[in-house]
């Protein structure tokens, strides 16, 4: 039986919300409260920032990162070590890197792992534009810096596989990150520590 208290734009608003990570009916509901009662101060402001972010935010045509420009700031801070890619699964692992300031090299996110339950195989993988930048850059070295899942190290281990038939030396994260770890969910310290140790494969 339908609630009385529904309303189809309340409950528009709490659907949204819950297919943000982290939120579940209840808390989408709390949320969604939380912005009804606080319109002018927080509901009108984060309207309008989402509106803008979703008209101003691009995806890096080099690396894969998101910024207002493209290339991104990462790709053209001309500060930064250009014979360095470490490669990351996802935009919020390169943020945990860039969060623990161990790397100053390039970036490139590959949007995901190789996963046969889901359906994932190379061709879905961002892999092209990586051998792109190695045959194409003075790429010196590439970091596999991918979670140590099942499904990221056989990612890791194709990558690997993949990018031997280039003159590029290939390392991974090392000791610091536990089996089954994922980058986003880890301390900076523990990130530092993987990449400091990491390990040529």
């Amino acid at each position: 039986m339908k609630s009385r208290i529904s309303n189809p734009e309340i409950d528009k608003l709490i659907l949204l919300i819950s297919k943000l990570p982290g939120f579940g009916p209840k808390s989408a509901s709390r949320a969604a409260l939380h912005l009804i009662k606080n319109k002018e101060q927080l509901m009108v402001p984060l309207a309008e920032t989402l509106l803008s972010s979703s008209e101003n935010i691009v995806t890096c045509e080099i690396c894969g990162n998101i910024d207002v420009n493209s290339p991104c700031m990462i790709c053209t801070d001309e500060g930064r070590s250009k014979n360095q890619i470490c490669v990351v699964e996802n935009i919020a692992d390169l943020w945990a890197l860039e969060k623990s300031e161990v790397f100053n090299g390039l970036y490139h996110v590959l949007g995901g792992t190789l996963s046969a339950i889901n359906s994932i195989g190379p061709d879905d993988l961002n892999l092209k534009k990586l051998i792109d930048r190695i045959e194409g850059e003075k790429i010196d070295e590439v970091i596999l810096a991918l979670s140590a899942t099942v499904d990221g190290q056989t990612t890791a281990h194709y990558v690997a596989d993949t990018l031997s038939k280039h003159s590029v030396e290939v390392s991974r994260l090392g000791h610091g990150v536990p089996v089954g770890g994922e980058l986003d969910y880890m301390d900076e310290g523990t990130i530092a520590a993987a990449l400091s140790a990491r390990q040529k494969i």
